[in-house]
């Protein structure tokens, strides 16, 4: 299975270096690869709500001017690395990420916590026990950032010492 530094170090070989300015945010997970870089600001006369359009619009002519060499470059990803590549990018505080995976996930619940996810429902905070489900890991993830931070790094630490040990 590869590593995020080995997908960094391939992508950053691979990208045109005229995409992005600066390199690339890369997130993996078993199933998918991002790849989010940040584009040059635009500037547009008329306050705050032409600067989002600006941006909105530069952000779609990238994704429209660079989909060819995205796909050719997503599938030779593939062909590697065995797991499919969604494309973002991002000016100021406006991201925009194009054909990402939205994948299930089963999981069982006893009855408190499928009545919480109920709850959700029934309130009209939710659509569904799974749009529940995935808002309740966004909340926790907005809420608890700093701690699932220290323990990706945690696990991070795993992994080199793993890397390190008598069976690789």
């Amino acid at each position: 299975m590869a590593t995020i530094d080995e997908v960094k170090g391939w992508l950053a070989g691979r990208l045109p270096k005229d995409w992005y300015t600066g390199t690339p945010e890369v997130r993996i997970d078993e199933d998918e690869i991002w790849v989010i870089g940040t584009l040059p600001d635009v500037s547009a006369a008329g306050g705050a709500d032409a600067a989002k359009a600006g941006r909105e619009g530069a952000i779609q002519r990238f994704r429209e001017s660079t989909r060819d060499e995205r796909v050719k470059i997503a599938g030779e990803a593939r062909e590697r690395f065995r797991r499919n590549v969604a494309w973002g990018a991002r000016i100021g505080d406006q991201t925009a990420l194009f054909t990402h995976l939205s994948v299930p996930v089963m999981t069982r619940l006893r009855l408190p916590e499928r009545e919480l996810l109920d709850t959700l429902v029934r309130s009209g905070v939710a659509r569904s026990r799974s749009h529940a489900l995935a808002w309740c890991v966004r909340l926790v993830e907005k809420n608890e950032s700093s701690w699932i931070g220290e323990l990706k790094e945690a696990l991070s630490k795993v992994g080199d010492v793993r890397s390190q040990g008598p069976l690789n």
